[in-house]
């Protein structure tokens, strides 16, 4: 006699073929009563697989519309080719804040044959790769954020984001994974220009159910090089402020840095290529300040308060040598 879970994995297969099927069809096909298919449907329910009963003359059971369980069948090419794919992803943090590509990777192994699994596990372990991006786990989006996203952008449709710096309207015209970290490109209703927003700084996302069109041919990676080819650097930095927001804002420009209110203080977070310059620009605001990262830039702000304190030591200048004309020196300006 057929297993229980044999004849749930037939009633399934027979509704993948079938639109619809009665209790009586499909327990004469299944050699049950029609009890035990109420039972089997409530399995494969549990299981996550949208089974529905409809009462009536012309009831039954069906699959919801557009839910397909194909088997997993894959040739040796096509399993090394998703197994890399997987592995490139995990290496290059291409990855989202959950662990779903380890656990496709795991289920895709133990199905494959043992020959098939050992030689795999031998390239896997063998493979390197040069193009690897510094990673930040905290910096993964979350999957539901990235489907949001996407589909917002698919649908052409104006989202309100929750970010870090404050509530932003935006048309999303693309989705974007550079050095290590998503970003979405999208003309801001704020500043009426297009921006890259960092998806580890969007709270949430929600469709405000207005359209947008999208500006024809834009290329939103052409964006996102063309924007950092112009911005080198090396560091990623943030600093707690001591300081009014609005201050801050006025007098730090948004193309220099992002401000956000923090319960600590005032949030500046930005990328610089010179620590020096980033110590000489946070002692030029005035304000007392944390640094929070990198701790590189502790050490410049020490070493440039060493030469403030070296320059107070000096003694009376002077004066200009003959033919010189001694000018007052500007304040420095963030």
């Amino acid at each position: 006699m057929p297993h229980p879970a044999s004849r749930v994995l037939a009633m399934l297969e027979l509704l993948q073929a079938h639109r619809r099927m009665t209790g009586r069809d499909l327990a004469a096909r299944l050699g049950v009563d029609e009890r035990t298919v109420r039972r089997y449907a409530a399995t494969l329910d549990d299981l996550g697989i949208p089974v529905t009963a409809d009462r009536g003359r012309y009831g039954g059971y069906r699959l919801l519309p557009g839910f397909k369980l194909p088997p997993l069948m894959l040739t040796d090419e096509e399993a090394v080719a998703v197994v890399l794919g997987l592995v490139a992803a995990g290496r290059l943090g291409l990855t989202t804040g959950s662990p779903a590509a380890a656990a496709a990777e795991a289920k895709i192994t133990r199905v494959l044959p043992a020959a098939l699994a050992g030689r795999l596990a031998a390239l896997r372990a063998s493979l390197g790769l040069t193009l690897r991006a510094p990673r930040d786990p905290a910096a993964d989006p979350g999957t539901d954020l990235l489907l949001a996203l996407g589909a917002a952008t698919r649908a052409r449709q104006v989202i309100a984001l929750t970010y870090r710096s404050g509530p932003r309207r935006v048309d999303p015209y693309g989705l974007v994974f550079h050095s290590g970290r998503w970003y979405l490109v999208a003309h801001d209703h704020r500043h009426g220009d297009v921006r890259s927003f960092r998806l580890d700084r969007i709270a949430a996302a929600e469709p405000t159910g207005e359209s947008f069109e999208p500006p024809p041919g834009f290329d939103a990676v052409a964006h996102v090089t063309r924007q950092w080819a112009g911005l080198p650097w090396r560091w990623e930095v943030e600093v707690l402020l001591e300081a009014d927001i609005t201050e801050v804002r006025r007098r730090v420009p948004a193309a220099v840095a992002e401000v956000a209110e923090d319960p600590r203080g005032v949030l500046l977070s930005c990328r610089a290529e010179s620590l020096p310059g980033m110590a000489h620009l946070l002692a030029g605001l005035g304000w007392p300040f944390t640094v929070l990262r990198p701790a590189e830039l502790r050490t410049a702000v020490a070493e440039h308060a060493a030469r403030l304190a070296d320059f107070a030591r000096r003694g009376d200048f002077p004066g200009p040598r003959s033919g010189v004309r001694a000018e007052p020196v500007p304040p420095a300006r963030p």
